[in-house]
């Protein structure tokens, strides 16, 4: 045997599929190009600058303010999810598949569009709480709905073993059935610490002093460019902070977590008794704040809204810029993710943890970090993409290629893999049978998934206000325009429109957590 041929093999060893591999890390490669460059231009601003901005007592309350802002809206995000999903999957509250589908919708409100709604109709809604209370009641959703999943699916056994040992309802509850679902707990609250980080729309609405206002302040107002860099560096440190710190977390606490759901089998609703009507009034309560007060507010100023000269072509102006930039950022971000996904779930190893890793370093950038860290790519390297739709693409592909990878890797596991090894055996290449039997298989799954990346697109903020080309104006920075204006009245038919779009992955993801169909009514 040759001694290429040798080498080959070693390398097929290493990397059992070479070809997707380097498909792979290439794909990876451009989604980390902004956070490799915002690194880059940190760092020529040398020491002595980075000191200046770093070192003051401006950066150290901006510091204490978001972090505080993060914790504030994590702790009653936790609580409320958790108590919203035990309520709707363990229990015999009333109008148990109503409140369900109800305690995910908040999900499909835009922050911005939240904070608008409370503003328009809250005088004085200003301030650190008042933003706490939005975001709390946007953000829950990322809790609940992991919580309701792992709920709905986890094997009963262990709460029966407990009850059998003479422990009451609610003891079970606490020492047995959160814990199983600890691990859901833990990652629905860490992208919630994630989004408040991230959060630019409410908090600019409201008027909260935090990292991404003072970012956008510094390069929008204040043309303090190297200003924004550092603050933005700092953000980056945040977040990665917030990243290791969960990860030691769940290593704590991975001996309560069970590999599988056990037997298919429906877990015992635990009765509320006196609790059953005062906790339904809670539910309610909740739907109210987070789904009412939009509601209320959009129908206000809805009708005053699309009634003004030239609004409706306003409007459909830039709903259809929204599908175009949204469609461009799903198309890029969808072709990056194909390979890694398959290779997450055709050839697991190392390689692929490195890499689907690596990818969530971008996707826990801000989009005002990912925004910045363009405009100077874009000035500096790649001049003709500047002001263009797919130097925007590329953000929405760095931010959101996580999502796809998710999405791609699970529909490929899904996919048999005899077929494949069936199409081997009649002698067709690694590349035909990907291309024949692998990619149509999983289709329906890919397809969801740029569903998904399409419609997060379409609700993205502050890096299509940074990004976007002149003249081009889509509904999220419409709304945001018109809101720092007071002009609620022409602010909200845009804002109804982003809601209602938003509404359709919002009910599928309910769905999919088994909560309006597992168990009975």
């Amino acid at each position: 045997m040759s001694s290429s041929a040798l080498a080959l093999r070693r390398v097929r060893r290493l990397v059992p599929r070479p070809a997707l591999a380097a498909a792979a890390t290439l794909a990876v490669g451009v989604a980390l190009i902004p956070l490799a460059y915002l690194g880059l231009r940190a760092g020529e601003a040398g020491w002595a600058r980075i000191a200046d901005e770093l070192f003051t007592a401006r950066t150290g309350a901006l510091v204490v303010r978001s972090v505080a802002l993060a914790a504030v809206v994590t702790a009653a995000c936790t609580v409320l999810g958790v108590a919203a999903a035990f309520l709707v999957t363990r229990t015999d509250v009333p109008a148990r598949r109503l409140f369900g589908m109800l305690a995910a919708l908040p999900l499909a409100v835009p922050s911005y569009v939240a904070a608008f709604a409370w503003v328009s109709t809250v005088q004085g809604f200003e301030g650190f709480w008042p933003a706490a209370l939005v975001l709390t009641l946007v953000s829950y959703p990322y809790v609940y709905l992991p919580v309701a999943a792992a709920l709905a699916g986890v094997d009963p056994a262990q709460e029966e073993v407990s009850r059998s040992l003479g422990r009451g309802p609610w003891h079970t509850v606490g020492g047995v059935t959160l814990r199983q679902v600890r691990p859901a707990v833990g990652a629905g609250a860490l992208l919630v610490a994630l989004y408040v980080l991230s959060d630019f729309g409410a908090v600019s609405i409201v008027r909260v002093d935090v990292f991404t206002r003072a970012i956008f302040t510094s390069i929008n107002l204040g043309f303090d460019r190297t200003g924004a860099l550092v603050l933005a560096t700092v953000l980056v440190a945040l977040t990665a902070l917030i990243l290791l710190a969960e990860q030691l977390t769940r290593r704590r606490g991975a001996r309560y977590a069970r590999l599988g759901s056990g037997a298919p089998r429906p877990q015992a609703r635990l009765r509320l008794g006196r609790l059953r009507w005062p906790a339904a009034f809670g539910l309610t309560g909740v739907a109210a704040l987070s789904l009412g007060v939009p509601a209320a507010s959009l129908m206000r100023w809805f009708g005053e809204g699309v009634s003004r000269p030239g609004s409706l072509t306003g409007i459909a102006a830039a709903a259809g810029n929204s599908l175009w930039v949204s469609l461009a950022g799903a198309g890029l971000t969808m072709l990056l993710a194909l390979p890694l996904g398959l290779l997450t779930a055709r050839a697991p190893g190392l390689l692929a943890v490195a890499l689907d890793r690596l990818a969530y370093l971008s996707h826990a950038l801000p989009g005002l970090v990912m925004g910045l860290s363009l405009v100077f790519f874009g000035i500096n390297v790649v001049y003709p993409l500047y002001q263009s739709v797919w130097l925007l693409g590329l953000a929405y592909a760095s931010l959101f290629l996580p999502l796809a990878v998710a999405a791609v890797s699970a529909a490929a596991a899904q996919a048999p893999p005899g077929l494949e090894e069936v199409a081997r055996s009649l002698g067709r290449r690694r590349a035909y049978v990907l291309r024949t039997v692998t990619v149509p298989l999983a289709a329906p799954g890919i397809g969801a998934g740029a569903a998904l990346v399409f419609l997060t697109c379409m609700k993205e903020l502050p890096a299509t206000l940074l990004l976007r080309p002149t003249g081009m104006d889509t509904l999220a920075t419409e709304l945001w325009t018109q809101t720092s204006v007071s002009a609620y009245a022409a602010a909200a038919p845009y804002a109804a429109l982003l809601v209602l779009i938003a509404a359709v992955p919002t009910w599928w993801l309910s769905a999919r957590t088994g909560v309006l169909t597992r168990g009975g009514g």
